[in-house]
């Protein structure tokens, strides 16, 4: 059986980023965790921001995944929201390069860690506004300005899910997609 090098050393610089940051990671490392000569790396990535580029890009195609996993075309829009954020989530807070970029951009704001993470970011934002545009499209939603209300359902998900429990005790996930509906659906006008 084949060598697949390159997922070895995909696979090897992945826990790398991971363990110790973007700004940590050496080429030397990558090679000794693949068990590879560092010239190796160098036939498939020229240096380390491509093969960085190269993880995030495979990150953010699972993220996608998880996303068309969970979106059930026959479930009103906003079910269907909340689960998709809830996932996609509840996966970046779990997997250990997410954490470490955000982190890193945190503690020492590594420009590469930071647009990794606003490439996560817009890919997620892309895949809410598309759908918002499906929905407006069924007359499941008002008409509105998709990239606006992708960001500001995002940020208000962010918000509720992870910020709030930061100072206050965390809300559960029926109760933060309770509020998503309040605030977003319904609204805070009396009626």
């Amino acid at each position: 059986m084949a060598v697949d090098r390159r997922k070895q050393i995909v696979e090897a610089a992945s826990q790398s980023f991971a363990l110790f940051g973007y700004k940590a990671t050496t080429m030397d490392q990558v090679a000794k965790l693949a068990n590879v000569g560092k010239g190796t790396i160098y036939t498939f990535f020229s240096n380390k921001e491509e093969l960085f580029d190269e993880i995030m890009s495979g990150l953010i195609r699972e993220v996608r995944q998880i996303a068309d996993a969970e979106y059930d075309e026959y479930q009103p829009f906003f079910d269907n929201l909340s689960r998709v954020l809830r996932r996609i989530l509840d996966y970046r807070d779990k997997h250990q390069l997410a954490v470490k970029m955000a982190h890193e951009v945190r503690d020492m704001g590594t420009a590469k860690a930071l647009e990794g993470l606003q490439k996560l970011e817009a890919a997620i934002l892309s895949y809410i506004q598309a759908r918002i545009q499906v929905a407006v499209d069924k007359g499941q939603l008002k008409h509105c300005n998709p990239e606006v209300t992708a960001f500001v359902m995002l940020k208000l998900y962010v918000a509720l899910a992870s910020d709030w429990q930061q100072f206050h005790e965390a809300l559960p996930k029926e109760k933060i997609a309770e509020l998503f509906e309040l605030y977003l659906l319904h609204g805070l006008a009396a009626e």
